[in-house]
């Protein structure tokens, strides 16, 4: 989860967020870079006297002040679409998960199961033990496999709420009356922190999300236990 002052990204959890936090490294190197040169060239302007006015119409600096933003274009294009098309992709789930939004709380349905549903809403600050996170802590967690595929269905009661999970790079609106699909990864264990990204009400700040990724033989326990 993010920590005070901070300045980058979450730490990255799957796959798709690691590739995701390279391409941000790797963009802003580029964003960096443009500046600098733009930087230097403005203070050289500004200091040195034009010697050589002959240069400011020339082929040969035009052509290159055509082709090199296209060169970087490209560097920034090709990198993008690999991830873009990778966070499309599906593979077979091992589990899945239906989430529903409402005003202000939201409900899980474990389809491959019976009878697996709960409602989870935000703990209030009142209710809440020493090492609990105000605004983030809910009264039933969803408990997922680490290390494997789950598919989550997302839609909505009511109005537009998003279901988003920085650290899983997982932000998906859920629309009345639509159901969105994405996928997660986690590739290690722990306790993932989210809230609903999509201003739904009054309450809207009041609708965290909370992932426990646990292993395999964990979850089994835990599922029928609940059962």
């Amino acid at each position: 989860m993010a920590y005070p002052l901070q300045l980058g990204l979450q730490d990255a959890t799957s796959p798709i967020m690691e590739e995701l936090s390279n391409f941000h490294d790797h963009a802003l190197m580029i964003v960096f870079l443009i500046s600098s040169l733009v930087l230097y060239i403005i203070s050289l302007m500004l200091t040195t006297s034009l010697t050589h006015t002959s240069t400011m119409d020339a082929q040969e600096v035009e052509t290159i002040w055509t082709i090199l933003p296209a060169i970087i274009l490209i560097m920034i294009a090709l990198p993008s679409l690999r991830i873009l098309y990778m966070m499309d992709e599906i593979n077979d789930p091992s589990v899945t998960i239906k989430t529903l939004g409402h005003q202000w709380y939201w409900s899980y349905e474990y389809t491959d199961y019976e009878d697996l549903v709960f409602d989870s809403y935000m703990i209030p600050t009142h209710e809440l033990t020493p090492g609990q996170f105000r605004l983030l802590e809910v009264d039933n967690r969803v408990v997922l496999p680490a290390e494997l595929t789950v598919r989550v269905l997302i839609s909505s009661e009511d109005v537009l709420h998003s279901w988003a999970i920085p650290s899983l790079q997982l932000k998906t609106d859920a629309i009345p009356g639509r159901l969105n699909q994405t996928t997660l990864l986690s590739t290690r264990p722990g306790l993932y922190y989210g809230q609903c990204s999509e201003i739904c009400g009054s309450n809207h700040s009041f609708m965290p999300i909370v992932l426990e990724m646990v292993p395999l033989k964990y979850f089994e326990k835990w599922s029928s236990s609940v059962l």
